[in-house]
């Protein structure tokens, strides 16, 4: 089975988070790097670090931007108070130079009195397409990342009442967004991954500020594509936007399943850092996993359609169906029974069923017309999940017996010597039947 994705997303998520934990958890940092530097894009320095979370070590991808492009984050003051300016100053300008795209779109683009750095700021979607299809990419990491794009694209066109098309929006035109984005996607080609698993997005609460004024969390674009997408938020109880659009983009646009494998193998874990100071930390854990295929865990037998041949008589004794059953298993039956049951009228009879192959069910057929009283069969195609089993000899000290193993779905193997075996033994040494049989099975 193919490698899965699960996205932990306790602390939120943010494009920068992702692929510091699609780092940590084994992408190339030298084969991601030269992606980049095949963008085509002036203006930043991807650096890649080690970082103290807590108690915990993650990795921390940050895109740093030259003077010309440089971005602040001067939405901290406001994350952590309302919209009459009541602010929480200590989360204000003393973080104010750590890159907002780890978290948020909403004026991170933007300098300290809000105004725009160059013509970087108002790329539209065609431009943005322009910049990936000329990148040095696989077909599927390019893919990815044009889909994320177009995700947030909806997004902000739903916002500001434009299209897909025509939206010109600060996040997907900011080089540090299109770098997350790109990079993203090449950590998941990279990584091998072919599905995604996303945990409910933790947000955050409270109020940013933006280039369009005061905006409630979660922000109009994370709303949307949340919307969009069946996404599931789960409440923070915490102030500060913990969801940004780029993350949440990248969730909706590489999520595949709800639910991980029943039973996995964990190959291989990352954790991704945030940049701002929230308590707790802004963390992403991304883990690896293997699906324990039903192939793995018990070799199933791939068996032809079986039937299940039935009918009821009120007519025969015991003893004819007994004599009955034996010439069914000598036809070829794979099971055979019969069980009291009353009848029309309360008259009581027996149901007998056979269990079969297609191609031994009219022999099976003519054996239950000819042996009983019965004037019709019904026929029924059946399912059957068999496990594999192999016939093996113990040595024991009874000398060679033979029995059956099974494996069973945990992979655990089990025992069952021939009931032939066994009652032959304890005829020969004067023994029960149980005796034998535990002796037997423990010399497996």
């Amino acid at each position: 089975m193919g490698r899965t994705l699960y996205l932990q997303c306790d602390n939120g998520i943010s494009g920068d988070m992702v692929v510091g934990a699609l780092l940590d958890a084994g992408a190339s940092e030298e084969g991601l790097r030269a992606a980049l530097k095949s963008l085509g894009v002036d203006g930043f320095e991807v650096v890649v670090s080690r970082k103290e979370v807590g108690a915990l070590v993650g990795c921390d991808f940050d895109v740093v931007l030259d003077a010309e492009y440089e971005n602040h984050d001067h939405d901290m003051e406001w994350l952590f108070g309302d919209v009459d300016g009541h602010h929480g100053h200590e989360h204000g300008h003393e973080h104010g130079h750590e890159h907002g795209h780890e978290h948020g779109h909403h004026g991170h683009e933007h300098g300290h009195n809000g105004h725009e750095h160059g013509h970087h700021a108002h790329r539209g979607l065609a431009e943005i397409r322009a910049i990936v299809n000329g990148a040095d990419l696989s077909d599927r990491a390019r893919s990815t990342a044009l889909k994320v794009f177009e995700v947030i694209a909806d997004a902000e066109a739903k916002a500001h009442g434009a299209t897909r098309e025509t939206v010109h929006f600060h996040e997907v035109g900011a080089i540090d967004s299109i770098v997350d984005v790109v990079a993203a996607a090449w950590c998941l080609d990279d990584l091998g991954v072919e599905d995604v698993v996303v945990s409910p997005l933790a947000e955050g609460e409270g109020h940013v500020r933006s280039a369009h004024g005061i905006l409630s969390i979660p922000v109009p674009a994370v709303a949307n594509i949340v919307e969009a997408n069946g996404l599931v938020l789960r409440r923070a109880h915490r102030k500060g936007e913990l969801v940004t659009p780029t993350g949440a983009a990248i969730a909706a646009a590489t999520r595949t399943s709800e639910e991980l494998p029943e039973l996995y193998r964990i190959i291989a874990q990352g954790l991704g850092c945030g940049k701002r100071a929230y308590d707790p930390p802004s963390t992403l854990r991304a883990t690896l996993v293997e699906g324990v295929a039903a192939a793995d865990r018990a070799p199933y037998i791939d068996e032809p359609p079986l039937y299940k041949l039935e009918t009821e008589v009120d007519d025969c004794t015991g003893e004819a169906l007994g004599y009955v059953l034996e010439l069914l298993y000598k036809e070829g039956a794979r099971e055979a029974h019969f069980i009291p049951v009353f009848m029309k009228k309360g008259r009581p009879g027996y149901q007998i069923e056979v269990l079969c192959t297609a191609e031994d069910a009219p022999a099976l057929e003519t054996v239950l017309f000819e042996h009983t009283t019965t004037i019709g069969v019904r026929r029924s195609a059946v399912g059957r999940t068999a496990l594999v089993r192999e016939h093996i000899e113990l040595k024991t000290p009874y000398g060679m017996v033979r029995a059956k193993r099974v494996t069973l779905p945990d992979g655990s193997m089990r025992t069952y010597p021939e009931h032939d075996e066994v009652a032959r033994i304890a005829a020969e040494r004067g023994l029960s039947y149980q005796d034998v049989t535990r002796t037997v099975l423990g010399c497996c």
